[in-house]
């Protein structure tokens, strides 16, 4: 649901744009324009468009009178442009808002409405371009990972390069008895082809996922995981550089346990007894190195993803922005590379359900660790996560981050941030209250949280929301 306070956040934004669209439309809007610009806002990768607010700094809300049934509009809409645009109704102090929340063309595709296919050009709608076009159902054609990455090669050969023992030990099959069985099964999970004339082909996926020797596939092996040790916390001086030498499907248990043993220990009191313990708990490591393989831009040239062990924290880098951004780790999910995602899910290896980075805050929460801290880098997305640190030890940065991912760990959870959760969190005693509040207070001010008010204006029981919630 939008909020008032996100609709002025758009008012104030210093221009219009290609996804976000204003109209006064006070009496009435042409239902042909608004179909029209409902496709070109779609063929730019989806926005929205606002009616009930002037198009002029510094647009003002008038009020929308048209469209009152939104139920019968949202019908009508997806008649004409065969696509469903969600419409909702606020009611801002300065009049009723209605917002047309406009999804993104499918990759490959351009909507068109009445036949001319539409985009937008400052504030008209206008045809797109033959350039335009051709450059959109360009990305139709297979991406990098189906493209072949062998061809030519007979059954033996198959097996001889493919980790097949694997493949099906990870699907929990028996093994085929006869070859024929294993190649099927490898052709019905499009990880080989067969090229009809008795010879067959592997694809770049298939190889990715199990090589017995990544090297035997020149144009996916730079996509190998590097793992680089370092022996204190800074790059100054290194200890190991090692790139994986499997697939990623057959390899993934023994990548997790070579980072493992990498990791430095830490010492520990626990029950009055020491203990050594690792650097950051496995799992951490588990699903940070899955979702870094299953989300990096294959893309990019000459890239892979990266494993860097310091004396003190682990950063997980894999190429490519982030599609989800930064703040919604915890909650949100979308694959970059969905058949990917879905053979590792098979696998055993991710869950493919927006739990890996729960699971990673989680952990960082029960071993008592800082925050992990999640950062779009140039062209890259990163994840460090810290080893043991006192809560003294904190800066006023780390506490903030912690603060906001207990909040959305507790939302997802169906749960509420108090200041008594944050405090567990923090394990601090109740003494502490005072300084949990301070840190509440600064992620408020951050812009990262808020007063869940349907718990009243005491501050003794307050409960906070993540602020988008």
């Amino acid at each position: 649901m939008t909020s008032v306070q996100q609709i002025n956040i758009w008012r104030a934004m210093p221009t219009e744009h290609q996804r976000l669209e204003f109209k006064e439309a006070k009496h009435q809007f042409d239902n042909r324009k608004l179909y029209e610009y409902c496709v070109a806002i779609a063929n730019e990768g989806g926005g929205h468009l606002l009616l009930g607010i002037a198009d002029r700094p510094p647009r003002p809300v008038v009020g929308k009178q048209a469209f009152n049934d939104c139920v019968e509009m949202a019908e009508k809409l997806f008649q004409a442009v065969g696509f469903r645009v969600d419409i909702e109704e606020v009611h801002h102090p300065d009049g009723r808002v209605l917002i047309f929340h406009i999804p993104s063309r499918p990759r490959g595709t351009a909507y068109h409405f009445d036949g001319k296919y539409l985009m937008r050009a400052g504030e008209s709608v206008v045809p797109m371009s033959e350039d335009q076009l051709r450059k959109i159902f360009a990305e139709g054609q297979p991406d990098w990972l189906e493209q072949t990455s062998s061809s030519g090669l007979t059954a033996e050969q198959i097996i001889e390069l493919l980790d097949i023992q694997s493949f099906f030990d990870l699907l929990k099959l028996p093994l085929p008895a006869v070859r024929e069985g294993m190649l099927d099964r490898l052709l019905g999970n499009r990880l080989i082809d067969n090229a009809g004339d008795g010879t067959f082909s592997i694809r770049r996926i298939g190889a990715l996922l199990l090589a017995k020797r990544l090297d035997d596939f020149a144009d996916v092996a730079r996509k190998a995981v590097r793992v680089v040790v370092y022996l204190g916390p800074s790059k100054i001086e290194t200890k190991l550089d090692q790139r994986g030498r499997t697939g990623y499907a057959s390899g993934f248990q023994g990548l997790v346990r070579f980072v493992m043993g990498q990791l430095p220990q830490n010492e520990v009191i626990k029950d009055a007894l020491r203990q050594e313990v690792k650097l950051v708990p496995e799992i951490a490591i588990r699903e940070l190195a899955a979702n870094a393989i299953i989300h990096q831009d294959f893309e990019m040239i000459g890239a892979a993803p990266m494993i860097e062990i310091y004396s003190d924290r682990v950063e997980i880098t894999n190429p490519g922005d982030p599609i989800v951004p930064v703040d919604r780790f915890i909650d949100g999910y979308q694959s970059r590379n969905e058949r990917l995602a879905d053979l590792m899910r098979r696998f055993n290896i991710c869950e493919e359900k927006s739990s890996g980075i729960d699971k990673v805050v989680n952990a960082a929460e029960m071993y008592q660790l800082p925050a992990p801290d999640f950062r779009a880098a140039f062209r890259r997305t990163q994840v460090t996560i810290y080893g043991l640190k006192p809560f003294d030890e904190m800066d006023r940065d780390a506490r903030i981050r912690a603060s906001y991912q207990h909040c959305v760990l507790r939302w997802v959870m169906s749960q509420r941030m108090t200041n008594q959760s944050l405090r567990d969190r923090f394990h601090l005693p109740e003494n502490k209250s005072a300084t949990v509040s301070q840190i509440i207070s600064l992620t408020i001010d951050a812009g990262l949280i808020k007063l869940d008010k349907k718990a009243g204006e005491s501050r003794k029981n307050a409960r906070y929301l993540p602020s988008w919630a």
